[in-house]
């Protein structure tokens, strides 16, 4: 499985980017795709996810009403759509896959423990 991340870059704050997730090797089944970022100091966080078999979606208090995930099954990519970004949204963002998400008590997970399948990262920067 083979994850690779686009479209980060720097932004005004209030602005918006759109994060796309190519992935190759990967069966759409019962799994879950999600986002995850890294500020420089900072632990890991999740972002963003959702159940591929399903209509579940997780997203962090921080980016509610502004962040939007969606798929594309036909071309087996993940979205992130951020809006209204801000000097906290700075981070590089990550895509990754819970191939077992479908046994978990939550789904989909926001714990980055879950997640077996990583993309290299983009960077997004607001200022």
């Amino acid at each position: 499985v083979q994850l690779v991340e686009s479209g980060g870059g720097s932004v005004r704050a209030g602005g918006s980017l759109r994060l796309s997730c190519a992935t190759s090797g990967l069966t759409y089944g019962s799994g879950c795709m999600g986002w995850f970022r890294q500020a420089l100091g900072r632990e890991r966080e999740g972002v963003a996810a959702l159940w591929l078999g399903g209509s579940s979606t997780y997203y962090a208090a921080s980016v509610k009403e502004r962040f939007t995930t969606s798929r594309d099954n036909a071309n087996y990519k993940l979205y992130l759509q951020m809006n209204s970004l801000k000097p906290e949204d700075t981070a590089t963002y990550y895509c990754a896959v819970d191939p077992a998400c479908g046994v978990r008590a939550v789904i989909p997970s926001s714990d980055p423990l879950n997640y077996e399948y990583w993309g290299q990262g983009t960077q997004v920067t607001v200022s």
